[in-house]
């Protein structure tokens, strides 16, 4: 899942923006604090000013070392651009060919962002990028950086990527079927998640609602979402029972609604809104 931001609803000093201040602020290239929340606040309101895609992409391609005065972290303006893009849909896809530039970048969290943003933005020409990112499989993508908790590579990230584009080929199910064995159950629950969506085999969803029983925490709350993004419904009642925040089981309730492709009023949707009454 993409990290938090740290901005509420106004800028630096807590006045409200409009777009056109967004805008300006993503301009300013010699001050990385403001192009971080305009690029923020650009994704977040869904802009759509012909200009918000190319200013994106110029931060995008920013690189800066980190500047501890500047108030954020190495390369934080690229990633913030990336998320914003992804989350932007049809227009922002002119700038898929700059996400595919960033996946190839040394910055893990660049390719990290990017990875969720060519999902988002169901780019196929990313398929081939992705699998060759994790085709070396848990013992090598999936392992562990040395004196970090990072992987060598965001496989979270580029497993539900593929998911998200939806291109079910043998070759792209190969890549991802031996991440349901990793160590980690969040890589497993991404995995599973990209196979659910990609095969719709039930197999795969009932993997994910064994995680909800998980000891931690976390680990529920990620098959929560993973749940809902895939939108199987067969998951309302384990959703609704596990035991995490109801925003998240509502969250993951209305991704079962939303995912499905089933027809907008059946009987399965009006048993998930009620589930999602019951909670409220």
């Amino acid at each position: 899942m993409s990290g938090s931001d740290g901005f509420g609803a106004s800028g630096g000093g807590g006045e409200p923006i409009s777009e056109a201040e967004a805008l300006r602020r993503l301009r300013l290239t010699d001050d990385p604090s403001a192009q971080y929340y305009a690029a923020w606040w650009l994704g977040r309101n869904r802009s759509r000013h012909p200009e918000a895609v190319p200013l994106l992409q110029e931060a995008l391609r920013q690189r800066r070392p980190r500047d501890p005065g500047a108030g954020v972290e190495e390369n934080a303006v690229a990633r913030n651009a990336a998320r914003a893009l992804g989350k932007l849909g049809a227009p922002a896809t002119a700038a898929i060919p700059d996400l595919l530039a960033t996946l190839e970048d040394d910055d893990h969290g660049l390719r990290e962002a990017a990875a969720r943003a060519l999902g988002e933005l169901r780019a196929q020409a990313a398929v081939g990028p992705l699998c060759r990112r994790l085709a070396s499989g848990p013992a090598v993508a999936g392992a562990m950086q040395p004196g970090t908790p990072r992987l060598q590579e965001p496989c979270e990230a580029l497993l539900e990527a593929l998911g998200e584009i939806g291109v079910a080929e043998a070759d792209v199910l190969v890549v991802i079927r031996p991440f349901v064995e990793h160590e980690r159950p969040l890589i497993r629950s991404a995995a599973c998640r990209a196979l659910l969506q990609l095969t719709a085999e039930p197999h795969w969803g009932q993997q994910l609602v064994a995680l909800l029983q998980h000891q931690q925490l976390q680990v529920r709350r990620a098959a929560l979402m993973d749940l809902g993004a895939a939108g199987w419904r067969p998951a309302l009642e384990p959703i609704a029972a596990t035991l995490a925040e109801n925003s998240l089981k509502l969250i993951a309730l209305r991704g079962l609604v939303e995912n499905s492709g089933a027809p907008a009023l059946t009987d399965a949707t009006e048993a998930v809104l009620a589930a999602m009454d019951a909670l409220l």
